[in-house]
């Protein structure tokens, strides 16, 4: 049987056994070692507030249609999950061998399969995911998540010399921060959790700050009164985002990172936005930014979160702050809902 994670319902958990899949040629099963625990996209289906559920996704003309009662998913929602590592159990030849650069049985690879006990997937999905020798395990977790956060960095084309302010120093912004330090930029870390913000500083900050109603202020003042160059917001919070427009000066780039829920109200575009001509983007994982199609993609990013992992300018696996059975699933999803300063990553264990 394959042991798998299932939200039976908003904020229901269930852990619930399946029969073993066969593999058909061209595939390989995957033993699951660990398994991250995303706080943002997760949640939003643990919550019951993902636009999936609500509303179809037309992926030709890329508009979501409908209202209440024609979600395009439906709960019980199975297989959740984008961070995980196992290794290799098992392998399916295709016909004519396999390629050069494909896993071997013993192999550990890192992927995404859900929060289930085995993962099966085809041999082209695996090719390139093979973990460099003396990687820790864990760290290969996150591999995605450190892929959206220097996707954010690209977006804000940052440099030596720059200034970015990021919003949010949850796992996506530390690592956001670090990237952005790698870079050469200048970075303000904004976040309400003390925690947060000291390790903003370990991981790159110069500034970590309280996001208070002086904050647009203290970064003028911290900027030489012209604001920073560039904001990265992740924590998906309206008033943050808005935060992030009164932080940059005229003609700045606001890069949206994060999963947003529900009506921006706090957002007031007549105001610095209108005057300032400020530069709002959306970055999310599908794609590199505009201006670095033609030699970026989705596997390059995670190629480099890779090879900064495995040569210590990454340390990801730091970030891990508590470590669930499967079984106990439920217990990790209600303390990321209920108390979210008390972690940071989250990692189910198998």
């Amino acid at each position: 049987m394959n042991r798998l994670l299932r939200f039976a319902a908003p904020h229901a958990v269930e852990v619930i056994d399946l029969p073993r899949a066969e593999l058909s040629p061209g595939e390989v099963r995957v033993r699951t070692l660990y398994s991250g625990i995303s706080a943002g996209t997760e949640l939003t289906a643990y919550r019951g507030t993902n636009p999936y559920l609500t509303s179809q996704w037309d992926p030709e003309i890329r508009l979501f249609r409908g209202g209440a009662d024609s979600g395009q998913l439906a709960y019980p929602l199975d297989g959740w999950g984008y961070s995980e590592v196992g290794e290799v159990i098992e392998i399916a030849e295709p016909e004519g061998g396999l390629p050069a650069d494909a896993p071997r049985v013993g192999d550990r690879v890192w992927g995404i399969w859900g929060h289930r006990a085995e993962g099966v997937l085809t041999i082209e999905a695996l090719r390139g995911h093979v973990l460099p020798e003396g990687l820790d395990p864990v760290a290969a977790a996150f591999v995605r998540v450190g892929a959206i956060a220097l996707n954010g960095v690209l977006a804000a084309d940052l440099g030596v010399g720059s200034t970015v302010v990021i919003f949010g120093q949850g796992v996506i912004g530390l690592l956001a921060t670090r990237f952005a330090a790698l870079n050469g930029a200048t970075v303000f870390a904004v976040d309400g959790i003390p925690a947060r913000r000291e390790a903003a500083l370990r991981w790159g900050a110069t500034h970590a700050l309280a996001p208070d109603a002086d904050l647009a202020l203290t970064l003028r003042e911290l900027t030489g009164g012209a604001g920073a160059d560039a904001a990265i917001e992740l924590s998906g919070n309206y008033h943050a985002l808005h935060s992030a427009v009164r932080a940059v000066g005229a003609d700045g780039t606001v890069v949206a990172s994060g999963f947003y829920q529900g009506e921006a109200t706090p957002l007031h575009l007549g105001e610095e936005f209108h005057h300032n001509r400020v530069q709002l983007l959306a970055s999310q994982i599908g794609s590199a930014p505009n201006r670095l199609r033609a030699r970026w993609d989705v596997p390059r990013l995670q190629r480099t979160v890779v090879d900064a992992l495995a040569d210590g300018r990454v340390d990801a696996a730091s970030l891990v702050t508590h470590r669930y059975r499967l079984d106990d699933a439920a217990e990790a999803y209600r303390l990321l809902d209920t108390d979210p300063p008390a972690a940071l990553q989250v990692v189910l264990e198998f």
